[in-house]
């Protein structure tokens, strides 16, 4: 019989924006990892997971997810993490691996099923969906994130602001990820396409510490890495204008 890994989206940090399949998909499985830095500290993922399954069913397993600039340091660690799960897999009958946000967006489950794909062939993949990040500041802001025939562009900021300015420019909502570190950069594109005053920006979704505020009061300090913009599209001609 094949082994099962269940990759399940844990939703931005608000632990009651898991969805009944999720919550089903970590109950089932034999064991759960969650991803973490080579600090070990806690993550949003793990946080979220231990409000619906025990601790000691949880695994914790390295990623590097801090790493940027050394890729030949974090193809090691992703190496590792998969032999670590594909350990798992040959123990056990399912295993569910949380990320934050959607397993199919931006997620370290998409490098870890290629590599169990190849260390533990037969192994039957799949995910379950998560609420994302750019969902979560649309509810919180009351951003309208697509209206009409309007198109989305989702852009992570780590592929440089120059690509984020480029979406700007063009028709449609435009949503960052990714950004914290290049907030300035960020600002600086928003008010070169006009684009500044009605983006908004939030960082710690559904946490303690959570900030949603305008884009307009973005300066020049740094913000969390995980931080969110949504910069609407221009609307005009009233209600149904792009119908």
């Amino acid at each position: 019989m094949s082994s099962r890994l269940v990759g399940v989206g844990v939703g931005p940090g608000d632990p009651e924006l898991v969805t009944v399949k999720g919550v089903n998909a970590l109950r089932e499985a034999d064991v759960v990892v969650v991803p973490v830095m080579d600090t070990m500290e806690r993550g949003r993922a793990e946080a979220t997971v231990l409000h619906y399954v025990p601790g000691d069913k949880v695994v914790r397993v390295v990623f590097a997810l801090n790493e940027r600039s050394d890729r030949g340091r974090r193809e090691a660690a992703w190496d590792a993490a998969g032999e670590r799960v594909a350990e798992l897999l040959r123990q056990h009958a399912s295993v569910a691996f949380a990320t934050i946000g959607d397993p199919n967006v931006y997620s370290t489950f998409t490098y870890l099923a290629q590599t169990i794909a190849e260390l533990v062939p037969g192994t039957v993949v799949s995910t379950v969906p998560g609420i994302t990040a750019m969902q979560d500041l649309a509810a919180r802001s009351g951003a309208v994130l697509t209206e009409g025939t309007e198109p989305l562009t989702l852009v992570p900021v780590t592929a440089g602001a120059a690509v984020l300015k480029d979406a700007l420019a063009g028709p449609g909502t435009v949503v960052a990820y990714k950004f914290g570190r290049q907030a300035h950069e960020v600002a600086e594109a928003l008010r070169e396409t006009g684009r500044l005053a009605d983006a908004v920006w939030g960082s710690a979704l559904g946490l303690p510490e959570e900030s949603v505020r305008p884009a307009a009061d973005l300066d020049e300090a740094p913000l969390p890495y995980l931080s969110t913009l949504i910069a609407p599209a221009r609307r005009e001609g009233g209600r149904g204008g792009k119908l």
